[in-house]
C-alpha cells in the first residue's frame, strides 16, 4: 500500500509533492491523517479510528458546539497562502467561536472535500497547520470525513466545555453597557487588500473568553470574523438594542494606518469592516470592570469603542464605511 512506504525525510517531501489524492485513496488518506494526529501529542478518550470520538466534560460543564467552513475560491486561493497557514487559519475560525462563548476546547473534527487531483503535499500542509494549532490550544483533532469534490473545502466542527450557566452569548447586551474590543482590528482586511494573507495566523482569544466568564458585569459577546460592524450588528440585533459607536477609537496596530494610505485605503473603514480579525467584542455593565482592569484580567489590549443604547440601530458610523462581509 502507498501509505506503508517509508522513505528518507528529503525524499518523502518529493514523494508527497508528486502524489495526488486519487493515488493515495480514501482510506490511505484517513490513515495518514490519523497517524499525524496521533503524533501531535494531543488526544481524546477515543479519537480517530472509531465511528465517533469520545470526549470528556468536567463536572458542572455545559457543552459548546460550533462549525466553520473555508471554501476554495471564497475564503482562500492556493496560490496566495501556504497549506500550513490555511490549516492554522481554519482552526482559528473554529476555535474563535468557542472563545466567543467562553469555552475551553475539547476536540475538533475535520470534513475535507477535495478534487482527486489535489496534490498530497497540500493536504499534508493543511493537516500540519491544524495540528500546530491543536497542540498550541489543547484542541485535538479527533475525527472527521473525506469526500470527493470539484474544489477544496475544510469544514471544522469544534466542541468545547464552559462552566454550567456561564456561557457568553450575543443576547445579553443592555442599554448603558460599554462596548469593548480586544486586540487590534483590520490586519486580515489589509492582507486581502494586498492580495496576500496575514504573515501570522490569527489567534483565537480562548484565554480571554474564559476570563470573561469569570468577571462580573459582562454582557453580550461575539467574535469578530466578518468585520466589526457586521458582527457587532449581530450582537445588537440579538439583544434588541442599538449603539453609539466612536469609529475613531477602533484599535489599529502600529503602522496600520500608513500601510492603508500607501494602498489608497481608508484605515478606519478597513478596521471597521475587514474580516478574520478573530478578536472579541463584548459589553460591560456600567458598574463593571474599568478598561484598565479588563486589560489586566484578560492579559491583552482592550479598547472601549462605544455605548449600548435602548434606541435600536448603529450610530456614529459614516455611510461611506459600509458594513462587513456577507455571503448572500
Amino acid at each position: 500500500m502507498i501509505q506503508a512506504i517509508r522513505l528518507p525525510r528529503a525524499r518523502r517531501r518529493v514523494y508527497a509533492s508528486s502524489v495526488r489524492l486519487r493515488d493515495l485513496g480514501e482510506f490511505g488518506l484517513i490513515e495518514r491523517i490519523a497517524r499525524a494526529a496521533a503524533r501531535s501529542g494531543v488526544g481524546a478518550v477515543v479519537g480517530i479510528g472509531d465511528d465517533a470520538a469520545v470526549l470528556r466534560l468536567r463536572t458542572g460543564e455545559d457543552a459548546v458546539l460550533t462549525t466553520d467552513a473555508l471554501v476554495e475560491g471564497v475564503h482562500f486561493r492556493w496560490e496566495r497562502e501556504s497549506p500550513r497557514h490555511l490549516g492554522a487559519r481554519a482552526m482559528a475560525a473554529a476555535l474563535s467561536d468557542l472563545a466567543a462563548m467562553g469555552a475551553r476546547p475539547l476536540g475538533v473534527t475535520l470534513a475535507l472535500a477535495a478534487p482527486p487531483a489535489l496534490p498530497l503535499v497540500r493536504v499534508d500542509g493543511v493537516v500540519r497547520g491544524i495540528l500546530d494549532a491543536a497542540r498550541r490550544f489543547g484542541a485535538p483533532l479527533v475525527g472527521g470525513n473525506v469526500t470527493r469534490a470539484s474544489e477544496t473545502s475544510l469544514t471544522l466542527a469544534a466542541l468545547g466545555g464552559v462552566p454550567r450557566g456561564r456561557a457568553l452569548t450575543r443576547d445579553r447586551a443592555r442599554a448603558g453597557d460599554r462596548i469593548c474590543v480586544t486586540g487590534t482590528l483590520g490586519e486580515g482586511g489589509l492582507a486581502v487588500a494586498r492580495g496576500t494573507t496575514r504573515s501570522d495566523a490569527p489567534q483565537p482569544r480562548l484565554a480571554a473568553g474564559r476570563a470573561l466568564t469569570r468577571l462580573r458585569g459582562v454582557g453580550g459577546c461575539i467574535d469578530v470574523s466578518d468585520g466589526l460592524l457586521a458582527d457587532l450588528g449581530h450582537l445588537l440585533r440579538a439583544s434588541r438594542v442599538g449603539a453609539d459607536l466612536d469609529v475613531s477609537k477602533l484599535p489599529r496596530a502600529r503602522g496600520f494606518d500608513a500601510a492603508c494610505r500607501r494602498l489608497g485605503l481608508d484605515p478606519v473603514r478597513l478596521a471597521a469592516t475587514g474580516g478574520e480579525d478573530y478578536e472579541l467584542v463584548f459589553t460591560i455593565r456600567p458598574g463593571g470592570p474599568t478598561t484598565a482592569a479588563l486589560r489586566r484580567g484578560l492579559g491583552l489590549r482592550v479598547t472601549e469603542i462605544g455605548r449600548v443604547t435602548a434606541r435600536r440601530g448603529l450610530r456614529g458610523v459614516p455611510t461611506s464605511i459600509g458594513t462587513g462581509w456577507v455571503h448572500f
